[in-house]
């Protein structure tokens, strides 16, 4: 008689409830994640690109087409898609532009390996495939992009033009981009050429008006803080004044909660509301000595401060945003000061003009002519405040473009010319070496054709025809043929349309891509935890600290 198997207790490792996905499906599944948040971000590429309107759960509703800004609205939960939020991201933090296209890019190319997936072939050997062919893309960008020569200072601020207004070509702002375009150009000059920090560009969103009411101060502004009845006899415009920034309170100070003073006779109490006078007005005084006519502070400046300033002819304004002051020392010159004694003229600033002037229905104080001006500030108008959001959204985008087109100084055509050019290089060495890899490079070159496959569909244009046409003209050698939205031919070359930009967004772009594709195609287990799908999980108190927290608060003590 044959003896039964031993029968195998199971071993349970993970928690009840968890949920386990793998294999072959999970990674299919995690492809499709993909696919669908790269179906909402196709329509909003290329310069006829759609909108989308975002309502948060609030009702506040956001109008863009900026993929960075649409990605993070979107509040993305499945697991592998939040890595094409992450490289939408850092693409918008590292360059400030091409954040759909790299979503796109990425999506795409796991659409092509998808078939290969199904048939068995190991993620590994496609993965090495895709790096080989981001290697090969950059080396070839690197090889034929286009230095711009600094020397001659009119070619380059052309140069910056045209990448400016590229980067808004599938913006709101389309309609003005020329003198947008400008305006982000001298806004970046006006910087530190050697630190190019655009946190210094000060950007103050005023409704109101039209988009050609929006203005460049080649210096500080800000808006009117808040402030007592004495500032409206405070002088509103100097020309050359010595300008402090303070950190120091210029009130009388509250008395503290709980405090207690006894005091025996009435002059005693006199004596200590005195000296807090006094403590003020010697502030007061030292700051007047200094020869200042501008007195700005971080923190309140009070109602007896702001009437003795006035009675000077000083200005002052208290509660001035950090950053906003910190941009005025850069201006200005000197420091901000954290005592009133002992201030020197090496520490006041100065400016050749200084105004309170009135934009639309707001007051601002506004720095010109500063001697040391390494930062600027756009005040943007507009009708509705969801359009000036993305007129700001839109200047960043160039802003960051044109600050790496100073850095670096090359450039690539645009418009789809760029990855058709890719494209057929790589689809050209892929017939030169042998087996899987070669099916491999074959379907990231054909990744490569989405963008100008989908400029070419949300302009209502013919994509297979326009796509036909430009791989006949590339094969024929026009490397800078690229997708004309507007002529009869529907291609042209897009160098010598000026549509350019900095080859520094297409290596990261693609680049980035590459290393999320890859990361996708080597996961092929996801393992869930109950508890991570409810909102804001945290560690449960222990039992009874709700009612030892509670014990005796609010409570008065019983009468004995």
């Amino acid at each position: 008689m044959q003896r039964g198997l031993p029968i195998q207790p199971t071993v349970v490792l993970l928690r009840e409830g968890t949920d386990t996905s793998q294999g072959k499906p999970q990674l299919l599944s995690n492809i499709s994640a993909c696919l669908a948040i790269a179906d909402t971000l196709s329509s909003t590429l290329g310069p006829r690109g759609m909108d989308k309107l975002i309502v948060s759960e609030r009702g506040d509703a956001q109008i863009t087409n900026d993929g960075a800004t649409i990605l993070k609205l979107l509040d993305i939960v499945h697991p592998a898609a939040k890595t094409l939020v992450d490289i939408a991201r850092a693409q918008d933090a590292e360059v400030g532009d091409g954040t759909t296209s790299v979503v796109l890019l990425a999506a795409q190319v796991l659409k092509e390996v998808r078939g290969f997936v199904e048939e068995g072939v190991s993620p590994h050997i496609i993965i090495k495939g895709l790096r080989k062919a981001a290697e090969l893309s950059i080396a070839r960008i690197k090889e034929i992009q286009i230095s711009i020569d600094k020397s001659d200072p009119e070619r380059f601020h052309s140069l910056l033009l045209k990448c400016a207004s590229t980067s808004m070509s599938s913006k709101l702002i389309q309609s003005q981009k020329p003198f947008f375009s400008k305006m982000v150009v001298d806004a970046v000059l006006s910087l530190d050429q050697d630190d190019l920090d655009e946190s210094l560009i000060g950007i103050k969103k005023i409704p109101g008006g039209g988009m050609q009411d929006s203005l460049l101060i080649r210096g500080v502004s800000f808006k009117k803080t808040f402030t007592y009845a004495g500032a409206e006899q405070q002088p509103k415009l100097f020309k050359n004044p010595l300008i402090l920034s303070l950190n120091v309170e210029l009130e009388l100070k509250a008395e503290k909660d709980n405090a207690e003073v006894r005091v025996e006779q009435v002059s005693d109490y006199q004596a200590i509301v005195d000296a807090e006078w006094e403590i003020i007005y010697r502030k007061l005084e030292a700051i007047e000595k200094t020869g200042a006519k501008v007195v700005l502070s971080k923190l309140p400046i009070g109602d007896l401060a702001t009437q003795w300033f006035a009675d000077r002819d000083i200005f002052c304004a208290g509660r001035v945003p950090a950053d906003d002051l910190r941009r005025v020392t850069q201006a200005v010159g000197g420091s901000i000061q954290s005592t009133c004694s002992d201030i020197s003229r090496q520490h006041l600033g100065t400016c050749g003009l200084f105004e309170e002037r009135q934009v639309g229905g707001e007051r601002y104080n506004i720095f010109e002519e500063c001697p040391k001006a390494k930062t600027c500030t756009l005040l943007l108008r507009g009708g509705a405040e969801q359009f000036i959001e993305e007129v700001e959204r839109s200047l960043h985008d160039a802003i960051m473009v044109v600050k790496r087109a100073v850095r670096s100084g090359d450039v690539v055509a645009g418009g789809g010319a760029i990855e058709m050019e890719l494209s057929a290089y790589i689809r050209k060495y892929a017939f030169s070496i042998p087996g899987k890899q070669q099916l491999v490079l074959t379907a990231f070159a054909h990744a490569l054709e989405i963008i100008p496959r989908q400029i070419s569909d949300n302009a209502g244009l013919d994509s297979t025809d326009v796509l036909n046409k430009l791989r006949m003209r590339h094969a024929q050698g026009g490397r800078w043929v690229g997708i004309d939205v507007d002529g009869k031919e529907n291609v042209r070359d897009n160098l010598d349309a000026f549509v350019w930009e900095p080859s520094l967004v297409k290596v990261n772009a693609i680049g980035s891509a590459i290393e999320a594709a890859c990361l996708i195609l080597s996961v092929d287990e996801t393992v869930k935890n109950p508890q991570s799908e409810q909102p804001n999980p945290g560690p449960r108190a222990p039992p009874g600290a709700a009612q030892r927290a509670l014990r005796g608060r609010g409570r008065g003590m019983g009468r004995r």
